[in-house]
């Protein structure tokens, strides 16, 4: 993750999809990727970008989990789990997701504020907000490794 900025301005979706290409390639098993942001700010953009590049299928259809809470995929080098936590319950429902219970997924989360104790665990946390002109400005924070 190393690879990625710490900031950066994206004009427009196709900036949006670019990134999640790099985040993508940055991303190892085991990975919890945190998305911060307002409604309409993007988070699912961009998790829809990276789970495709993951997939290594630009195509794969990537719907919001916003219904089902997790959404798994198969991806070129392991599993990868979208999880949705704007309808959870409380923190306490965390455990009975299954978002940890294989090691070497790639969990990707949408508001993470549900469940606070996941910021200790994150390797990386993308806040996405909207900016002046209309595209977004992305914040990334990285747990420092080893």
């Amino acid at each position: 993750m190393r690879d990625l900025p710490d900031t950066l301005d994206l004009p427009d979706d196709a900036a949006t999809a670019a990134l999640g290409v790099r985040l993508a390639a940055a991303a190892e098993p085991g990975d919890l990727i945190l998305l911060r942001g307002d409604l309409g700010a993007g988070k699912t953009a961009l998790a829809r970008a990276t789970i495709r590049a993951l997939a290594g299928d630009p195509g794969l259809a990537v719907p919001s989990p916003t219904f089902a809470l997790v959404q798994p995929y198969d991806g070129a080098g392991g599993p990868i789990l979208h999880a949705d936590l704007y309808r959870l319950g409380g923190e306490d429902e965390i455990d009975e997701l299954g978002l940890f219970d294989d090691p070497t997924a790639i969990v990707l989360i949408e508001w993470p504020e549900r469940a606070p104790s996941l910021s200790d665990r994150a390797d990386l946390t993308i806040a996405l907000t909207i900016s002046a002109t209309g595209g977004r400005h992305v914040q990334l924070t990285r747990r420092p490794r080893g």
